[in-house]
């Protein structure tokens, strides 16, 4: 392939990141993009995510935490690259049917819910082990009712469109 082809095989694949999302997704990466970008020069560089960080509440992050990041773009990260390395990573993420059946299998009287202790107990002893500060902040961000069950339907909702459900 001559380079000329490439580099618009390169350019075309960027400039189709748009077609990836609604409208409504993509001015909420431009909202969450615009925050980053803390010296609004219209890309995000090592001093924007520490101070993105620092906004967090995250002080001490490592230079090298910071660096890793920014490895992963292909070059200064504007809007469109942003977006692209967003798309990259949604696009592995499991359709809501298939995090929903994951959730099934410990659930064989389809309640829609699980026990928190459960939940916890399954999340912090096998596979690809939840810290106590990652159960921490799933059960604040997804606070099980008072009986102490986790609405995983509602949380898997969340997970693959990013809003609740409306109750029926």
């Amino acid at each position: 392939m001559s380079p000329k082809k490439a580099k618009k095989r390169a350019e075309g694949a960027s400039s189709n990141v748009f077609s990836m999302f609604e409208q409504a997704q993509i001015q909420e990466f431009k909202e969450a993009f615009t925050i980053m970008d803390q010296n609004r020069d219209g890309f995000i560089d090592k001093n924007d995510l520490r101070d993105t960080f620092a906004a967090l509440g995250r002080l001490n992050v490592k230079q090298e935490e910071i660096d890793d990041m920014l490895k992963e773009a292909p070059g200064p990260v504007n809007f469109t690259v942003f977006l692209t390395m967003f798309g990259e990573k949604l696009k592995g993420a499991d359709p809501e049917e298939t995090i929903l059946n994951a959730f099934k299998v410990f659930d064989p009287e389809a309640k829609g819910t699980l026990k928190k202790d459960y939940v916890t107990e399954m999340l912090t002893t096998q596979a690809d082990r939840f810290s106590p500060e990652e159960m921490e902040q799933m059960f604040a961000a997804f606070p099980p009712d008072v009986a102490g069950n986790l609405d995983y339907k509602n949380l898997v909702h969340i997970i693959t469109h990013g809003e609740e459900k409306d109750q029926e």
